[in-house]
């Protein structure tokens, strides 16, 4: 096993090497769970055993607090705790076991969590489980991780497929009048595409053509019944935007509240992270070669991004994303491109979108300190209300001493509001 040496504060960094591919469960924080079941079958596929972790509840909570300061930010104590309680789980075998966790790199401390989980670790007995640092950056290396050019773009299709699905279904689900009807359709399409990325395709521009026309078509083929609901939007932090433990069953809560909810797509975060990135190598200088890598990469963004909108722009009954460059001109005025910090633009530029498209009532998450989201929610929540008044919005944070109760209380003081707002828009009263 290779072993490199870091800070006094850690023993040794346990890298995850090639002999250890074969025998290894890698286990990913539970996070975009429809993405996650698209992209498995590619990595598998690849040679890796990738697996979720789903485990909840006050008890992982207690535990992520137990070896991490609850200073850190909540998703990093959460994710900590659902890591330690799987290894405790008796599932896993200790010794065959590496865990992955993003960086992604700038001002959040989401960075700085796979030093603290190490450290975690090794506190509570694991020192012999490898982390493996996903992220664009290069903060981080793994020898045992390797991905072919067909798997890396089978992954960025994922994400299309993941986003589409998640995006077209949330739209039909509350008006289809044969209840579970969408979600079959969902599984199956998941399936679907996890047997072509088996068999190593699906990934070209042609085929996430077809697939996406076909998607669009079953969905639009589901018997709904279109009656006035409450339509919500969901921005916020990436982790609790996406994660079911991490937003306390979010879309779950307003299932129950007869409403209707519009989650951006990952493939826009991407876009927007590596936009950002893009624009600090033209404000403040780089290397050549990193500009022009990062120009070609944003070109495969917009290029991809087109192709998931004009599929779902196809079908009246779906509402679109905006593309990245439609998103940074609604930005201005309200706060600079050039800020990147978290959030940064993004979440402003996202909730003045989806109002216009009718998603005026937004719940923005964040974690409790989390800076950046801080800034960019609470910082601009006032400019972009004063920009379109009709936006109807409520921030909700997240960490180990919030209660669910109270998140869904300040949700449903939002959605009385919505209600009226929505009575008086079918009486023709506004």
């Amino acid at each position: 096993m290779s072993k490199v040496r870091t800070s006094p504060h850690f023993k040794e960094k346990l890298m995850f090497t090639k002999k250890m591919k074969k025998d290894y469960t890698i286990l990913s924080p539970m996070m975009c769970p429809i993405h996650f079941r698209i992209l498995r079958p590619a990595f598998m596929r690849a040679g890796y055993k990738v697996e979720l972790m789903e485990n909840e509840g006050p008890d992982v909570i207690q535990k992520g607090l137990k070896y991490v300061h609850n200073d850190i930010c909540y998703p990093c104590s959460l994710i900590t705790g659902q890591m330690l309680a799987t290894m405790e789980s008796g599932k896993y075998d200790p010794n065959k076991v590496a865990m992955i966790i993003t960086q992604s790199g700038g001002g959040c401390r989401d960075s700085n969590y796979i030093n603290l989980m190490r450290k975690a670790f090794e506190r509570a007995g694991y020192p012999n489980v490898p982390f493996i640092s996903a992220n664009t950056w290069n903060m981080e290396y793994a020898p045992g991780i390797f991905l072919s050019p067909i798997t890396m773009m089978q992954a960025v299709a994922g994400l299309v497929y993941g986003d589409c699905l998640t995006l077209i279904s949330n739209q039909v689900r509350p008006y289809e009048v044969n209840k579970g009807e969408t979600d079959a359709l969902l599984d199956k399409w998941i399936e679907k595409i996890g047997k072509i990325f088996t068999k190593g395709r699906g990934y070209t521009a042609h085929a996430m053509n077809k697939n996406l026309q076909a998607m669009c078509k079953e969905f639009s083929e589901i018997e709904i019944k279109k009656v006035p609901k409450v339509k919500v939007a969901i921005v916020g932090e990436l982790y609790l935007k996406y994660s079911v433990p991490g937003n306390n069953h979010l879309e779950e809560f307003l299932t129950e509240q007869d409403c209707e909810y519009f989650i951006p797509t990952v493939l826009g975060f991407g876009a927007y992270k590596t936009n950002g990135a893009l624009e600090d190598l033209r404000a403040y200088g780089g290397p050549l070669w990193k500009r022009i890598a990062m120009e070609v990469v944003m070109k495969y963004y917009f290029f991809i991004e087109d192709l998931l909108i004009k599929n779902i722009e196809k079908w009246p009954n779906f509402t679109a994303p905006e593309r990245l460059n439609d998103l940074k001109k609604r930005a201005n005025g309200i706060v600079h491109t050039e800020n990147s910090m978290g959030e940064g633009w993004y979440i402003a530029a996202e909730m003045l979108e989806l109002s216009e498209h009718g998603y005026e009532n937004i719940i923005c998450v964040q974690p409790f300190g989390c800076l950046p989201c801080h800034v960019a929610v609470k910082g601009m929540l006032n400019k972009v209300r004063r920009e379109n008044p009709i936006i109807n919005a409520v921030d909700i944070e997240y960490d180990p001493g919030a209660t669910r109760v109270n998140q869904e209380n300040r949700i449903k003081l939002m959605l009385s509001v919505a209600r009226e707002n929505l009575e008086k828009k079918t009486q023709g009263q506004v």
